[in-house]
């Protein structure tokens, strides 16, 4: 199957123009069932990208957070999809601090080996894939290859952590690592922060969702990170239950 992570790429600048828009207008909020918050901008995004695979990749199935009511016994029956979030870090675009991504990933055999994220605000874009290595470019500079760094627990860990989202499972979890620098940042940056080595560690000990990981682990792993759970093994996706358990970035060193 040939999957070309360029047209990826344009699809999520695509969205993020149209996500810029009404970022930069005014824009009404929405709540969900579960009370999250919705905007114009999560339903214009996904509107966008689910048309764009759809002409390129009419055979592969979607799987979106705005369109996220497929059917188990429906969706097991699917060994290649693509797992979308329009709009990851709704509360971060509300709170207008630019922290908020566009995340396309593509999921085979439970298993995600190629992610695009696009965060609109600073035309910057990160995207990996199983085979083909990490990037990231911004704007129309040249694309540059990016890496994992080694950590030192020795001299103590840059960890990344969830701006909006904090949990006393992590703080319990950061007492057991000697800590360096403490960064906060919103949405599936928190990978991407990994994934180009400008922190160590990004411990998940809370609830996300399969869309909000895919993208963001298949750059990590490109890049030669992990994202394991607290058992070692990695996320897998397409689960009965789309919520994620509890996972680790980058943790090439005993979890507890």
């Amino acid at each position: 199957m040939n999957i070309n992570v360029e047209v990826l790429c344009n699809i999520a600048k695509q969205a993020g123009n149209v996500i810029m828009e009404i970022y930069n207008g005014e824009h009404v909020i929405e709540f969900k069932e579960d009370k999250s918050p919705l905007t114009a901008a999560d339903k214009a995004s996904h509107k966008i990208i689910v048309s764009e695979l759809k002409k390129y990749y009419p055979q592969i199935p979607v799987l979106s957070e705005e369109g996220k009511n497929i059917p188990y016994n429906i969706r097991k029956e699917w060994n290649c999809f693509f797992l979308v979030d329009p709009l990851d870090g709704t509360k971060e675009f509300i709170k207008r601090n630019g922290e908020f991504t566009v995340n396309i990933a593509l999921i085979i055999d439970r298993a995600t080996v190629m992610g695009v994220v696009y965060i609109p605000v600073r035309d910057k874009i990160y995207w990996g894939t199983q085979d083909g290595g990490a990037f990231m470019q911004e704007g129309t500079i040249e694309p540059k290859s990016i890496c994992i760094r080694q950590p030192d627990p020795e001299k103590g860990l840059t960890v990344v952590m969830s701006r909006s989202h904090p949990s006393p499972e992590l703080d319990e979890y950061l007492q057991t690592i000697k800590i360096a620098e403490a960064i906060s940042v919103g949405s599936s940056l928190k990978f991407c922060v990994v994934a180009e080595g400008k922190a160590d560690l990004y411990p998940r000990l809370g609830p996300t969702m399969e869309w909000d990981t895919g993208a963001g682990q298949a750059i990590v792993c490109a890049a030669g990170g992990k994202v394991v759970k607290l058992d070692g093994y990695p996320l897998e996706y397409n689960k009965e239950n789309l919520l994620n358990p509890d996972f680790i970035v980058n943790c090439n060193m005993p979890l507890f």
